[in-house]
């Protein structure tokens, strides 16, 4: 009996300390986000949608596989006015993350830029998917509110 005591101490004992290393090893957020990301979306808060293009153009070109970088730079795209480079790299964005909330409103808000209201409701039920909370989130309401405008002009 005292023999399978300490081997359940030892055990737990054993436990612990795998898990304090595992959780003492950076963390992918741990790492420094990348500089040419960090200044596009300073460029983007700032609306300086031309100077935050060459910084996110730099950024994925470091990062190809990043779907935030993507979908940032195809929304400076399209601030721009450039709607074929936004649409190219909002769908690189959900090529690489299907469920990249942020790029399905952007196309869908592009979509609405480009007259194409379907393929905006399209996007509408992407995020209502891609929301966690039974189709509840920020990108959904922004959409949803920036369709329902769409209507109201077009009425």
């Amino acid at each position: 009996m005292k023999s399978l005591f300490s081997v359940m101490v030892l055990s737990l004992a054993l436990v612990f300390v795998q898990s304090r290393a595992v959780a003492d090893m950076p963390s992918e957020k741990d790492k420094p986000e990348n500089p040419n990301i960090v200044s596009g979306r300073k460029a983007i808060d700032a609306k300086d949608f031309k100077s935050a293009v060459g910084h996110l153009t730099k950024a994925v070109q470091e990062e190809p596989n990043n779907a935030d970088a993507q979908s940032m730079l195809g929304y400076s795209y399209r601030k721009s006015g450039t709607f074929d480079k936004s649409m190219e790299h909002y769908q690189r964005a959900l090529k690489i993350d299907a469920n990249h909330r942020s790029a399905h409103e952007y196309l869908g808000e592009l979509y609405l830029d480009m007259n194409q209201l379907d393929n905006a409701d399209k996007q509408l039920a992407a995020l209502k998917k891609a929301c966690p909370f039974f189709g509840k989130c920020e990108e959904f309401d922004d959409l949803k509110k920036a369709i329902d405008a769409y209507k109201a002009k077009k009425k």
